[in-house]
């Protein structure tokens, strides 16, 4: 039976609730406790039923078999399941994610012990990230002088300077540019350059709330870690699955039009053979950035004209760029077409011809799309190029990822089964491909059904 022990402080009261669990094998009695605190404003009426409600329900639970710690705040249980999940295998990527998404939850919910956490706190949680200013901390910055023509007036370079600095060649590239950067990214330049961040860029804030789609993902990782303290017996229920997080409207996959793809082909004759041959990669493959950049000249067979994709580089803030598997663990063998393959045996012999020129400064990195001694990309790169080159020819702007969904779309509209476009883009199910492109398939039903009406119903004139 649970006893009761009432503690008296200068703030107020609280109360310790113990419950006996047997005794272990040293032959201790085994004890679980707990402190329920009353709310301000409660009667003492009100107390005494509340306190032996949660006598009553603690004392259950240890029956049932939970051992509720309420010890245990739910960032010190977020950090433990973060790590138990790094050594089941949890990837980089994924790990940073979710510890820039604690970067907000924890301010929030952090400090509550995970036994006490409700529906409530979550859904008052959520609706303060779709509130206007949630942003305000995260301030980006840009450049206010040309970078690029003050690096010359002082004879830096952006490598020398990157280097200094402890950024990556691509984050510098696009400080250089004008684009935005965090504002440690700046100070780190500033440094490195012996000045004051404020002297060369300029600081800006988004108040605008976060999207539904931002506010799920933080709903998934608090969902994830509650349902580990279930799993563990350290909680009754998940608070999660019983709150309201925000509806995500669906969208449907952006894609560019036969037009479109022959607009940036004809612009891309114009362009250095690799980063044609990168973008013609992705618009006859649809493989994703990361896969592209981590395919190895033995992966390709020049004699069956097909790539083996089953690796690729990866970028993170705190890992820099790694080689890991593909998003889904997949292997695929995809056939290229004689256009693409003559253009890989060119960027084969110009790269033959770096590594010459290069002589003993070469990096044997072995990808297919390196840097000019050799090393590996930065898988960003893609996007920053695509930029670049959807402005200096005047196209609308290229996202690399729409180049996936318009092979989707052509092998769909054409009659290409849904097991086949989904081996081709390396889905984990055929499932996930026919969410993402049901209205295309929804499309091609309607034309199967007019063909079928045209062949046995109709009259022929």
């Amino acid at each position: 039976m649970a006893t009761i022990e009432k503690l008296s402080y200068k703030n107020g009261v609280s109360y310790r609730i113990s419950v006996s669990a047997g005794f272990d094998t040293s032959g201790r009695r085994i004890r679980h406790r707990m402190t329920y605190k009353p709310e301000p404003g409660m009667t003492a009426r009100q107390i005494e039923k509340a306190v032996q409600r949660a006598a009553a329900d603690f004392e259950r639970s240890i029956e049932q078999g939970f051992a509720l710690d309420n010890r245990q705040t739910f960032a010190e249980y977020a950090d433990y399941v973060i790590d138990l999940k790094k050594r089941t295998g949890l990837r980089p990527k994924t790990e940073d994610r979710y510890r820039e998404l604690l970067g907000r939850i924890n301010p929030a919910i952090g400090h509550l012990k995970i036994a006490d956490i409700r529906p409530q706190h979550l859904n008052s949680f959520y609706k303060n990230l779709g509130e206007s200013g949630i942003r305000a901390d995260e301030g980006t910055a840009t450049a206010k002088t040309d970078l690029t023509a003050y690096l010359k007036s002082q004879k830096k370079t952006k490598t020398a300077v990157a280097e200094a600095a402890g950024i990556s060649l691509t984050t510098m590239v696009a400080a250089t540019k004008g684009k935005s950067v965090s504002v440690e990214t700046a100070k780190a330049i500033a440094g490195a350059l012996g000045k004051k961040p404020e002297e060369i860029f300029s600081v800006s804030f988004d108040t605008s709330p976060l999207s539904d789609k931002t506010i799920l993902e933080h709903h998934r990782l608090i969902s994830t870690i509650l349902a580990q303290a279930e799993k563990e017996m350290l909680v009754p229920y998940n608070a999660a699955e019983k709150a309201t997080p925000p509806r995500v409207q669906k969208k449907d996959p952006n894609y560019f039009q036969p037009e479109e793809v022959a607009a940036i082909l004809a612009a891309l004759e114009k362009e250095p053979l690799k980063w044609r041959l990168i973008t013609q990669m992705m618009i006859v493959t649809g493989c994703r950035r990361g896969e592209i950049m981590g395919l190895r000249w033995e992966k390709v067979d020049f004699e069956n004209n097909r790539i083996r994709i089953d690796r690729a580089l990866l970028y993170t803030k705190s890992h820099g760029v790694y080689e890991g598997e593909t998003k889904t663990s997949d292997c695929r063998l995809l056939p290229l077409p004689d256009e693409t393959m003559q253009l890989l045996r060119q960027h084969k012999r110009e790269q033959l011809r770096l590594q010459l020129a290069n002589g003993d400064r070469w990096i044997p990195t072995g990808y297919v799309f390196t840097q000019d001694n050799g090393d590996h990309m930065n898988p960003d790169s893609i996007t920053d190029w695509l930029y670049d080159f959807s402005r200096r020819h005047g196209l609308p702007h290229i996202n690399p990822h729409a180049f996936r969904h318009t092979v989707a779309s052509v092998l769909l509209a054409n009659g290409t089964d849904i097991v086949t476009v989904s081996k081709q883009l390396g889905h984990a199910s055929i499932t996930t491909t026919e969410s993402f492109y049901s209205h295309i398939i929804e499309e091609n039903k309607a034309k199967a059904s007019e063909c079928i009406a045209d062949v046995l119903l109709r009259k022929k004139a």
